[in-house]
């Protein structure tokens, strides 16, 4: 049975429960792709369960944790925390993925890269988290105005008719006005963290 459509917050909270449906929907939703990396960095299907095992051992930790706060999807976490199990092992067993040098070192730069995709993603989570928290804040007309122009790509004609304005000028100033609001509380909110 699948579950309906959880938030990641729940999700979590469901693991640190030790709620068995939402930890199988957990593993149901992310071991596939733990698997293929796994298996593609001279694993095979045993190293890739024992390391899924492992990351969401971890996870069920961290998620008793009062103070710690998931910052990523957590389908991004496991996978960040497989990948550094796998290479943990790799090293511990003296054993290198079946590359060449160059091979090696461009792998090992992709690595990297995915670390950094890993924090730019986690940012951007945040960021857009933090966005819709302060475009609630901010309030009708502003809201809607600025969701027309930003996000239906209405022109300053349409949105000036559609908003009672005179003309298509002073929607622009209003819609200046109201992205200066939606600026300043989403630094506020950016501050108060």
């Amino acid at each position: 049975m699948q579950l309906p459509l959880l938030k990641e917050h729940q999700l979590l909270e469901g693991i640190a429960r030790n709620d068995r449906k939402i930890t199988e929907q957990v593993y149901r939703d992310n071991y596939r792709q733990v698997y293929a990396w796994v298996t593609a960095h001279s694993g095979d299907a045993e190293d890739a369960a024992d390391v899924f095992q492992e990351a969401m051992t971890i996870l069920f930790q961290k998620s008793q944790q009062e103070a710690f706060r998931l910052t990523c999807k957590i389908g991004t976490y496991l996978v960040a925390v497989s990948k550094f199990i796998w290479y943990k092992k790799l090293e511990q067993h003296n054993r290198r993925p079946d590359f060449t040098v160059a091979e090696d070192e461009e792998n090992l730069d992709k690595l990297h890269a995915y670390e950094d995709d890993i924090s730019i993603q986690e940012e951007r989570e945040i960021h857009f988290e933090q966005l819709g928290l302060a475009m609630e804040e901010l309030g009708e007309p502003c809201r809607s105005l600025l969701k027309a122009f930003y996000e239906e790509g209405r022109s300053m004609q349409e949105i000036a008719g559609a908003f009672g304005y005179t003309n298509p000028d002073n929607a622009k100033t209003q819609k200046y006005k109201c992205l200066n609001r939606l600026k300043k509380i989403f630094y506020t909110m950016k501050a108060d963290q």
